[in-house]
């Protein structure tokens, strides 16, 4: 078994090569001067399984094609079997057609990791379930659940918890987190989105007075819904109101809103390399996720159970 990254995550990387106990394969990624990457892998993999870690997190276009290119080079010297492993996709949001005359840009990118060479492909928390049908590869998809509730249930034993869901297409995420806190009861933010990126609270279905209330979802980008949200169960009488998210995209002021919000923390996985914008944040926490991708890669390469991860 052998690991590659591009750049779009090295700490990550890293860490999933030290639960691994494997170290991350020599490869050189860089850039020409007219922007154009270059890849050159500096040692053999032929007849190797490789893994190649590459979230697709801003610069979206400049990591996926380091992650296409990549895989290429992988294919071209004779890798065994190469598997995509990516935190975060990007492109996931845009899953189906919104409207007359826009893409499906999740099933263009799915086609693109195909053809490029990859044989598998290992992800974290897709934004709908349909995209593992996109791609005509076998398809791992991660929760990111069980990481969350044992963290939950570390800082916040014997608070009166209710998990929350910030929209209505989020429930069935929300209630499998509430299932995993001993059944722990279930709000939804009933949410109107008139454009991309703005949101307005309408409604919250169940009664949140007194409870300590979990907002959680799969991708927090301007923070709008997720600060709406918290300001909303706020006011209908919630005691405190935390929010965990898997990917922590935080594009635009997204963490100027977080600080001037309601939310009590914003916990986000390591699943994208912006750690120096959250490390400037007092109320974002890092939930690191190597030891399940990690694990996860481990049995892949074994050629074991990875379902049994979340049972």
């Amino acid at each position: 078994m052998k690991l590659m990254t591009g750049n779009s995550n090295l700490p990550l990387a890293r860490a999933i090569a030290d639960y691994c106990e494997v170290p991350l394969t020599e490869a050189l990624v860089r850039r020409f001067a007219d922007e154009e990457i270059f890849v050159e892998i500096q040692e053999n993999v032929r007849g190797e399984d490789v893994f190649v870690i590459q979230s697709t997190g801003y610069p979206a276009n400049d990591n996926l094609m380091e992650l296409l290119i990549m895989i290429d080079a992988l294919k071209r010297a004779s890798a065994k079997r190469i598997t995509a492993v990516i935190p975060y996709l990007g492109y996931a949001r845009q899953d189906r057609k919104p409207g007359p005359r826009t893409p499906i840009s999740a099933k263009l990118v799915a086609n693109l990791i195909t053809v490029a060479g990859a044989n598998r492909v290992l992800s974290v928390d897709l934004h709908a379930g349909q995209i593992q049908g996109f791609f005509d590869i076998p398809t791992d998809n991660l929760y990111a659940a069980p990481v969350m509730s044992a963290d939950i249930r570390a800082r916040f034993a014997g608070r009166n918890i209710m998990v929350v869901s910030p929209d209505v297409g989020g429930v069935v995420r929300a209630r499998v987190l509430a299932k995993r806190l001993n059944n722990a009861p279930l709000a939804i933010v009933d949410k109107r989105r008139e454009r991309p990126g703005e949101s307005e609270v309408m409604n919250i279905i169940g009664d949140v007075e007194g409870r300590f209330c979990v907002l959680i979802d799969d991708i927090v980008d301007s923070a709008g819904t997720l600060c709406n949200a918290a300001a909303a169960l706020k006011e209908a009488g919630a005691e405190e109101v935390v929010a965990y998210v898997t990917h922590g995209v935080l594009s635009g002021g997204a963490v100027a809103r977080v600080e001037g919000s309601e939310l009590t923390e914003l916990v986000i996985t390591d699943s994208l390399g912006n750690h120096e914008v959250i490390d400037a944040c007092k109320r974002i926490r890092h939930l690191p996720i190597a030891p399940l991708l990690g694990e996860a890669i481990k049995r892949i390469a074994d050629e074991t159970s990875v379902s049994s991860l979340f049972d």
